[in-house]
């Protein structure tokens, strides 16, 4: 029996990872492929904002989903202090008694191998199976390779490969850039946004296929319109436009969900409606789209509040708030109405007297249906107009 065992930090599993276990499985053509998270490694600290050993397992598993035959191991995510090699090859050939144990390494750890501890015991316990880190490596580790061969007895096996030149430290630094997606996996970067590990945030084209996948295709050209809309606001208000953009994009992502649905998700995530909420079905979405931005994309407490009152506003709004709820009224691709040029006028100019009069405007509609707005949309107004005075 062959087991190929591929450790690291993966912080996170990149495709480079992904590129170089199918490689190392495609030249030894294990039985079993052990994927081995560290838990501490002993040669260096994990970066500052890292996901816990738990949630690294889970990228970790998520990351090698389609390499059959793969468990990702918590052998050092479990061990106590500094995690040495060694030790883990030990306890895997007593999980895997009589199997052959091949070791996945790249350049750095094929070329620094005798600096390792008990590095004899290592190469006595296993094959090395070494990889390219970069391009031009290959003169160097068959050089490596030769001596530890000569000197040690120990057995090596090279594959030559175009690496992906990929540096996770590079990349945890792109992701908080709204950058990165293209190193990962889809189920692997989706994680990363869900929890906002390495303070990452959302690249704007994969949130819009995301939040787009929810609507139905009338309404993608308004979520459009409020997108662009809510940048050029925050823009001219001094808010952070990626922030800006987040809430648009996701600000109607529930908006197709029956009111049974609607109500359903409600029950899921506790959220208290009071009675005029619930007799006004068209307002169901604003809550439950906050919940789902928040469960499925990790938003921030400012994007969630954003899209939770862009229907009735509330008092104390802040300046994103008012922001998403003046651009889903005044979005380019809204018809006319009366008193719609008025309102995306004062936008630019006077963003509560915008607001009161959206809000105004807003009400007689809700009157105009034989409904009574909702108790908070007439507070907010009450609020801003008190301000104003």
């Amino acid at each position: 029996m062959r087991v190929l065992i591929y450790g690291g930090s993966f912080n996170p599993p990149h495709l480079g990872h992904e590129a170089a276990l199918h490689s190392a499985v495609s030249a030894t053509h294990p039985d079993q492929i052990l994927v081995v998270p560290a838990g501490m490694p002993p040669h260096k600290q994990l970066a500052e904002g890292s996901p816990d050993l738990e949630e690294r397992k889970r990228l970790c598993e998520l990351a090698f989903l389609d390499e059959p035959g793969t468990e990702v191991s918590d052998i050092e995510l479990r061990r106590i202090g500094k995690s040495y090699t060694v030790d883990t090859l030990q306890e895997i050939a007593d999980r895997f008694e009589d199997a052959e144990l091949y070791f996945l390494v790249g350049t750095d750890m094929l070329l620094s191998m005798e600096k390792w501890y008990q590095f004899d015991q290592i190469l006595s316990s296993c094959t090395l199976v070494a990889l390219p880190r970069g391009e031009g490596d290959y003169p160097a580790m068959e050089k490596a390779a030769q001596t530890l061969r000569q000197a040690y007895g120990a057995r090596v096996v090279l594959i030559r490969k175009n690496p992906l030149p990929m540096a996770s430290t590079e990349l945890r630094a792109s992701l908080s850039q709204r950058q990165g997606r293209d190193k990962l996996s889809d189920p692997v970067y989706s994680e990363i946004i869900r929890h906002r590990y390495y303070g990452a945030k959302p690249e704007l084209a994969w949130l819009r296929e995301k939040s787009y996948a929810w609507l139905k295709p009338s309404r993608i050209p308004h979520v459009q319109g409020t997108e662009t809309e809510a940048v050029r606001l925050a823009e001219r208000w001094g808010e952070d436009t990626g922030e800006a953009a987040e809430a648009a994009i996701l600000h109607d992502i529930t908006k197709k969900l029956t009111p049974e649905e609607q109500l359903r998700l409600y029950e899921k995530y506790g959220i208290m409606a009071d009675a005029a909420e619930r007799n006004e079905p068209r307002l169901y979405h604003a809550r439950t789209g906050a919940w789902i931005a928040r469960d499925l994309f990790g938003v921030s407490d400012a994007v969630f509040g954003a899209i939770e009152w862009h229907t009735t506003g509330k008092v104390d709004m802040t300046t994103l708030e008012k922001i998403i709820y003046l651009a889903d009224f005044t979005e380019p691709t809204r018809k006319v109405f009366p008193g719609l040029e008025e309102v995306r006028a004062l936008t630019y100019d006077d963003l509560d007297a915008a607001m009161i009069r959206a809000l105004e405007l807003s009400m007689d509609e809700v009157r105009a249906r034989g409904a009574q707005p909702h108790p908070r949309s007439m507070e907010t107004l009450e609020w801003l107009l008190k301000k104003k005075d």
